[in-house]
C-alpha cells in the first residue's frame, strides 16, 4: 500500500488551537489541492479525535474529479477509514452516511455493544491490535480489500502512530502564515514523540499556494 500524509499547520507547527477547534490555516487553492489528492486515492483516513471534533465527511467535493473517478471505474468517493480503538465513532457521524463505504479500525477489546451499533450503522469493522490499533496490520487488511493508495489527513496522534509504524511513503504539509501557539495545541506528530531513530525526510518540492507554502517530502526507509 502507498500511504500519503497531508496536513495543514501554522508557521509554528500547530494543527489547531489548544481548544482543538477548527482553525482556518489554508485557503481555496489548497482546498482544491487536497481534493485532488483525495480523488487520486482509494481511501481517506482520520483518527477518532478528528471525527469527534470536526465530524468530517471525507468526500471529493469537485464534481469534475468525481466524474473522472466514475470514468475510470471507481466509486465517486474513496472509502473512509477511521482509526478508532474503542469504537467511539457516533452512529450519526457524517462518515457513516451512504456517500461512500466506511472502514473502522478497532481494537480487539472494543465494547461489543459499540461494535454492533456501528455495524448496524453501515460500518465495516476491522480488528487490529488490542490497547491501540495496530496500524500496520490494519492497513494490510485494508490493502487485501482493494485499498492500494491511502491518504491520511490527521490528527496529530494518528500521524505520530503512522510514522512510528513506518507506513508513510510521502508527506505534504501546507504551512500557513499565522501563529497559533500553546504548549497543549496539537502538532503534526503528537503522541510520545521520538527520542531516537527519527523518521528522515527528503524534500522533493516547495510550492507557494494561497498565502503559504506546500512542502512535499519523500519519507526515507
Amino acid at each position: 500500500m502507498n500511504v500519503v500524509v497531508n496536513a495543514a499547520m501554522s508557521a509554528d507547527g500547530k494543527l489547531s488551537s489548544r481548544r482543538r477547534d477548527r482553525v482556518r490555516i489554508s485557503g481555496p487553492k489548497d482546498f482544491a489541492r487536497v481534493d485532488a489528492i483525495r480523488a487520486d486515492c482509494d481511501g481517506v483516513a482520520v483518527g477518532i479525535g478528528t471525527v469527534l471534533a470536526d465530524d468530517p465527511h471525507l468526500t471529493v467535493e469537485d464534481p469534475d474529479l468525481r466524474a473522472e473517478r466514475r470514468e475510470r471505474g471507481d466509486p465517486e468517493h474513496p472509502a473512509r477509514v477511521v482509526i478508532d480503538t474503542r469504537a467511539r465513532t457516533p452512529t450519526d457521524a457524517r462518515v457513516l452516511d451512504d456517500a461512500a463505504e466506511t472502514h473502522l479500525l478497532v481494537g480487539e477489546d472494543a465494547p461489543d455493544d459499540r461494535r454492533a451499533a456501528l455495524r448496524d450503522a453501515g460500518a465495516h469493522l476491522v480488528e487490529a491490535g488490542t490497547e491501540r490499533v495496530d496500524l500496520a496490520a490494519g492497513l494490510d487488511e485494508l490493502e487485501s480489500e482493494g485499498i492500494d493508495r491511502l491518504l491520511i489527513e490527521g490528527g496529530g496522534e494518528l500521524l505520530f502512530s503512522a510514522f512510528t509504524a513506518g507506513v508513510v511513503d510521502d508527506l505534504s504539509v501546507y504551512v500557513g502564515s499565522l501563529i497559533i501557539g500553546g504548549r497543549d495545541a496539537p502538532t503534526l506528530a503528537d503522541g510520545e514523540g521520538f527520542v531516537e531513530a527519527f523518521p528522515e525526510l527528503t524534500l522533493a518540492d516547495v510550492e507557494r499556494l494561497d498565502d503559504g507554502v506546500v512542502l512535499s517530502y519523500a519519507v526515507e526507509g
